[in-house]
């Protein structure tokens, strides 16, 4: 059985090319819409199971893109804009095809947040909050939410087949022990590396460097940078940044649509 995991954005919050921004990354962007950086999601499914991982404010485009055409339930790494603000793109899904509502695992300290901001989508979405270290079988693989290090709580989700490992920690400024302990050796790791050159949030972020050194800490297969500002602080163009990690033989740079067979 085809298992999946699909990055559908890679972007940080302000999304790339930025509306605001000219910066070399940006104009890049521009130039060639294949560079651009939709904000960051996750989609993993298989035949039976097909579980969506944040709601972009790009959701829309991004499940068209993949041709994605039904969520069974939903799971959000944490309360902020980037990774909720596409919620309401699930109401015509639900109200006008799958006519039942979707299960949505949220942070437990967001669910009252959730129900004040979207209080038209409680027949679209049946929210539970999720536990961290519980394990979540979904068909033929598990997910397990653990503690990442973003300011307020916070979850990456450890994904796992029989035969796969893969941690997903878009928004995360380190990992906190008891995490890095239970993904270590993971096949992928897949990792907040939103700043080129200086960190800004060093207390909620990693720099492109900070990524790489968390998976030699964790000993990952793979290490894939995720969660991308690449013209913050310093900006940089596609191939310049891909040259920078070639000489790490395990580090990608994720882009949006990437996918992960498991």
């Amino acid at each position: 059985m085809e298992r999946n995991f699909i990055l559908l954005g890679t972007g940080a919050g302000p999304g790339l090319p930025s509306f605001f921004c000219d910066c070399v990354a940006c104009q890049e962007a521009r130039n060639n819409p294949r560079l651009s950086r939709t904000r960051s999601g996750a989609f993993v499914g298989d035949e039976n199971k097909k579980i969506l991982i944040d709601a972009s404010p790009d959701l829309r485009s991004q499940l068209i893109r993949e041709k994605i055409s039904e969520i069974d339930c939903m799971f959000l790494t944490h309360w902020h804009y980037d990774h909720f603000g596409g919620l309401g793109e699930i109401e015509y899904f639900v109200k006008l095809k799958r006519r039942r509502p979707i299960l949505a695992y949220l942070p437990p300290s967001a669910v009252q947040e959730f129900e004040d901001a979207f209080p038209n989508l409680a027949d679209v979405l049946e929210v539970k909050p999720w536990e961290f270290e519980r394990q979540y079988h979904l068909g033929g693989f598990r997910l397990t939410p653990l503690p990442a290090n973003h300011g307020i709580e916070t979850a990456g989700f450890l994904v796992e087949s029989e035969l796969t490992r893969i941690a997903y920690f878009p928004d995360t400024a380190g990992l906190p022990e008891a995490t890095g302990r239970n993904v270590y050796e993971v096949d992928w790791l897949i990792c907040d590396a939103t700043f080129h050159g200086e960190n800004w949030f060093p207390h909620s972020h990693m720099s492109i460097e900070q990524a790489i050194d968390l998976g030699r800490s964790t000993q990952a297969q793979k290490t894939v940078l995720t969660h991308l500002a690449i013209h913050y602080s310093q900006p940089v163009t596609e191939s310049q940044l891909t040259e920078k990690v070639a000489r790490f033989g395990n580090v990608i740079v994720a882009y949006d649509g990437m996918r992960i067979k498991f």
